[in-house]
């Protein structure tokens, strides 16, 4: 086998993109006395961002105020001490101390509490779809810099592959064998792929800075080295559209409507006038008597009846199941067209790698030994080249298409990218 068969076995060979070893943004190893940062998986990323997030931090802190609201809806109303003194002259003066104690009734305590335990529950699933949020984000920022790391790979080894093969042209024209057109179409080939290397490096970075960012200035230095292996590619959901009930943007729009009926209730006990209870004692100087002061207030609910409260509520309520619907057909059609994009995704993937992958391959293998042996042109060697690696390149973008349709997926279900994941033969 010649020098192009060689190259050719070495750059598509399964070891090729089995695993993303440290590298600089032109693909090559690094050899400067840096310190070597451990290498980076899809679960050390995961659980890095999670802890960078000031996002979920701070998600974290109004669920602690939430706590608060709990505590405060509970909370009665305080009595009241109060003081009189009637006339200013020691002997004919009349002195009343009484208490004054605000009783709720209608429930109005139950349905605050109610209320602000639907808020609180709102927070703790809004932090649960934080949580996914940034899990299918690392996920998707992962397998981008990844996969553009093995283009980086790719396009050094066709760099490789189109030195050789404009060397071995420039030997032939030499030898009188072919014409120096060949050369110059070789030339222009190897330019092309060195520009192709080039945007390669440049997608590199941008992947690599786009990484950092989620995992944080102190984890930033790992995302140059990324641990993992292009077999292993995200598995099949079989879920029903009827078992999507449970993925974070429903079960927040649920609670928006638990909380909304809980305001309603609300509004209805506070129609329900609360009334204060008395009790005291009068000591009137002039004849040196005590008395017990008894007393009951009760409004009277003619002026103000919280009838617009209690519609306002009512309405809002309606809009919140609303919003519940429309959110449920939103996911569940989402839903549809994700697993959707995924089995073409998978199918295109599996083509790729069956079929197109190892007869590309095969065809190149022939036309550069058919030019070796001048049974074939120049022209028909490149066209295979250049076939085979457009066919290489097209499976990293089918692959990064299928692992970024997985990330929208685990976004929408609330789930982990890493557990995802299954080995494909």
């Amino acid at each position: 086998m010649t020098t192009f068969a060689l190259v050719t076995a070495t750059l598509f060979s399964s070891a090729t993109f089995a695993q993303v070893s440290p590298s600089n943004s032109d693909g090559q190893a690094v050899h400067k006395a840096v310190p070597v940062a451990q290498p980076l998986t899809l679960s050390e990323a995961i659980r890095l961002a999670l802890q960078f997030s000031p996002q979920i931090v701070a998600n974290q802190q109004e669920l602690a105020a939430s706590e608060g609201a709990v505590i405060q809806a509970g909370a009665r109303p305080n009595p009241e001490v109060q003081a009189l003194l009637e006339d200013t002259r020691r002997d004919s003066r009349t002195t009343t101390v009484q208490l004054s104690q605000p009783i709720e009734l209608g429930g109005k305590r139950s349905a605050r509490i109610s209320v602000a335990e639907a808020a609180r529950a709102q927070t703790a699933v809004d932090i649960e779809g934080r949580r996914a949020q940034i899990r299918a984000d690392v996920a998707d920022a992962f397998f981008a810099a990844a996969i553009a790391q093995e283009r980086v790979k790719l396009a050094q080894a066709s760099v490789d592959l189109s030195m050789r093969g404009t060397d071995a042209v420039s030997k032939r024209v030499q030898a009188g064998k072919v014409s120096a057109m060949d050369e110059t179409r070789a030339k222009v080939a190897h330019a092309g792929v060195r520009l192709e290397l080039l945007q390669a490096q440049s997608e590199l970075r941008s992947a690599r800075q786009g990484l950092a960012a989620l995992l944080g200035p102190a984890s930033a230095v790992r995302a140059q080295t990324l641990v993992w292996q292009s077999g292993v590619q995200p598995a099949s959901r079989n879920l029903e559209a009827s078992q999507l009930s449970d993925v974070p943007v429903l079960r927040q729009a649920r609670l928006e409507v638990d909380k909304r009926q809980a305001m309603v209730e609300l509004e209805e006990a506070r129609r329900v006038p609360d009334v204060t209870l008395t009790l005291g004692a009068k000591r009137d100087q002039q004849v040196g008597r005590n008395q017990a002061v008894i007393g009951l207030a009760i409004p009277i609910p003619v002026l103000d009846t919280n009838r617009g409260n209690l519609l306002q509520a009512l309405r809002l309520h309606d809009k919140a199941e609303a919003d519940f619907q429309a959110t449920r057909i939103r996911v569940e059609t989402e839903w549809v067209q994700l697993t959707e994009r995924q089995r073409f995704a998978q199918a295109e993937v599996d083509v790729l790698r069956s079929e197109v992958l190892p007869g590309a391959e095969s065809a190149w293998q022939a036309a550069t030994t058919g030019f070796e042996l001048g049974k074939f042109s120049f022209l028909d060697a490149l066209d295979a080249q250049r076939t085979l690696l457009q066919a290489r390149a097209q499976y990293l973008r089918a692959l990064n298409e299928l692992y970024r349709t997985n990330a929208n997926i685990d976004r929408l279900l609330g789930t982990s990218g890493e557990e995802q994941t299954t080995s494909k033969p």
